[in-house]
């Protein structure tokens, strides 16, 4: 018989850098489940993105045990890591803050890939190609 789900939690972290401390502490605190068995299981499944934002949907269950799904690190982030930027434009209609070229879009959109609701490569390029222009990103090429 399957577990009964308490609820679904969904984390931003740093890759490999998860502690007990806010905001993973204060999310996993009120359910119940052992913070530490958390964080040292996140940080060993992520040890091979250090740098990257990752993403965690985390399913908690009524016994108070877990599991939980890495997903690919937002496109906002990975093109700031492409144009090398600390931060998208404040108003990126006037305001550019970096470029990048079509072979970096193609790269991010094969690895966003599994997380975009796009049915080819070419449709997740566009879906990246919109993230950079709303961030005020110039796409070379």
């Amino acid at each position: 018989m399957a577990k009964k789900i308490k609820t679904i939690l969904k984390l931003q972290l740093q890759a490999a850098a998860a502690t007990p401390a806010p905001p993973v502490g204060t999310a996993l605190g009120p359910q119940g489940i052992n913070i530490q068995d958390f964080c040292k299981q996140f940080n060993d499944a992520t040890k091979d993105m250090r740098g990257d934002v990752v993403p965690a949907e985390i399913t908690i269950y009524e016994d108070r045990s877990f599991t939980f799904v890495l997903k690919t690190p937002p496109a906002s982030a990975l093109l700031k890591k492409a144009a090398g930027v600390e931060k998208g434009a404040g108003n990126p209609l006037t305001q550019k803050v970096g470029k990048v070229t079509r072979a970096q879009i193609r790269e991010i959109a094969e690895r966003k890939m599994p997380d975009l609701n796009a049915n080819d490569l070419a449709a997740a390029e566009k879906i990246i190609m919109g993230t950079a222009k709303n961030m005020g990103i110039t796409v070379e090429g």
